[in-house]
């Protein structure tokens, strides 16, 4: 008997799983006219003199609930029979997906349910109850993004309500697939490039299929926040795999397990997946905003920081960026703006130990930091019966350059020092 090679075992599992069609997502678009906004796919002129390219950008963060995430809740709901519908739906989400099915819970007239963290900040409680008035009830419940999870699963259970996954669902997929009928309609030009965001991949699943059928040379190319590369590692291992542990700072990104389905459109269709530090994501929303009015979550930002790591390859191509969300929290400013200056190399921490004399922090002053270096740090308590304290201090500088400079002032000066920015535990404790 012929043994089973792995390609068998591939195609095997492909025919297993239900792939989106782009017929029903063109059903898809016609369920959601009225409900989701058509967003403009716009030209960008400052990007594109850049990177050399014609950059164009699609602009979902215009959209009704600020993200793509309502056209595959309500694509989920309208497939559903009214039997269903009737007894409501479920779903566990601290984001843009609860914000979602909450909007379309409100225009279809269907009771929600939806389960969030009790970590979840107050403001995005607040929007998806302002999304889904008297129509959704908010249950907060556990720690995490798994205790809400759990707790909906087995409501789902008790109450036979339905469960609307935020990606891993065929008719999910086709509704965020709509975002990819609307760009290739709007083109009147040769897309040779598209770039999106991949979290558990329900968008580049969607969009991939519409592309790969009606613009088959377009190069698809998913884009994964580095510290949760969930899709690029389970395409390396060959199947899903779940993530120990992810950095959560690209919430909308940042998951630790793809789906099953999205997986076999994602490994099938995309052309690369493309890693962007957090830091990077990070100098691209405040470059977005203060360049060019445009307010970028971190998932949102991810396509376009990927500009830089694809520049060789893309000059004199038409682009399109796909921009996913733009529901940014304010209170997560300060750390949007360290984050960037640490990846930038513009923001250095130590644990200087200064001799305990009259003196000592002038000279410092004085002999180390030089003429546009910003001391952004400092704490110090004197230690009695020491002839050293230590300090920890941030210090901000002008240029990446300054840098090498500032190490070697400080050796001249025969300070004993500890460099953290490269000491993660250490680093993450102090600061």
């Amino acid at each position: 008997m012929k043994s089973k090679t792995s390609t068998d075992t591939v195609v095997e599992a492909e025919k297993q799983i239900p792939f989106p069609e782009v017929d029903n997502i063109y059903l898809a678009a016609e369920r959601l006219r009225g409900v989701a906004t058509h967003t403009p796919l716009q030209e960008n002129l400052h990007l594109s003199e850049k990177y050399g390219a014609t950059i164009f950008l699609k602009r979902e963060d215009l959209q009704v609930v600020r993200s793509y995430k309502i056209r595959g809740a309500y694509n989920k709901m309208c497939s559903l029979p009214k039997e269903a519908l009737d007894k409501g739906v479920v779903c566990a989400s601290a984001g843009n997906h609860a914000q979602g099915l909450a909007y379309a819970c409100r225009k279809m007239g269907v009771k929600g349910t939806i389960f969030m963290p009790t970590t979840t900040p107050a403001q995005k409680v607040r929007q998806v109850r302002m999304f889904g008035k008297e129509f959704v009830e908010i249950v907060l419940i556990g720690d995490t993004y798994d205790d809400a999870y759990h707790a909906a699963i087995e409501y789902v259970n008790t109450q036979e309500s339905t469960f609307v996954h935020p990606f891993d669902d065929l008719q999910v997929i086709e509704g965020q697939g709509t975002v990819g009928l609307e760009i290739f309609r709007d083109a009147d030009f040769k897309i040779d490039y598209l770039l999106m965001a991949i979290g558990g991949g329900g968008l580049a699943s969607g969009v991939s299929t519409v592309f790969r059928q009606l613009s088959p040379k377009t190069k698809l190319i998913g884009v994964e926040p580095l510290g949760s590369p969930s899709m690029q590692v389970a395409m390396e291992t060959g199947h899903v795999v779940t993530l120990d542990e992810i950095d959560k700072f690209v919430d909308g990104a940042a998951v630790k397990r793809v789906g099953e389905i999205t997986f076999e459109v994602c490994r099938r269709y995309l052309d690369k997946i493309v890693l962007i530090p957090e830091g990077k994501v990070c100098t691209t929303i405040l470059q977005l905003y203060n360049e060019e009015a445009i307010v970028a979550e971190p998932a949102g930002a991810l396509a376009i920081a990927a500009l830089d790591f694809l520049k060789e390859e893309i000059k004199g191509k038409n682009v399109v960026c796909l921009v996913g969300g733009g529901n940014n929290d304010i209170t997560r400013t300060e750390e949007i703006k360290e984050r960037s200056l640490l990846y930038e190399g513009l923001k250095h921490y130590f644990i200087v130990r200064f001799p305990q004399r009259a003196g000592a922090f002038r000279e410092f002053l004085n002999d180390v930091l030089g003429p546009t270096d910003d001391i952004t740090l400092f704490e110090y308590s004197k230690k009695t019966n020491r002839e050293r304290g230590p300090a920890l201090v941030g210090i901000e500088l002008k240029h990446k350059s300054d840098f090498e400079p500032l190490l070697e002032r400080m050796r001249n000066l025969k300070l004993q020092f500890e460099y953290l920015n490269d000491k993660p535990d250490l680093f993450e404790f102090l600061i």
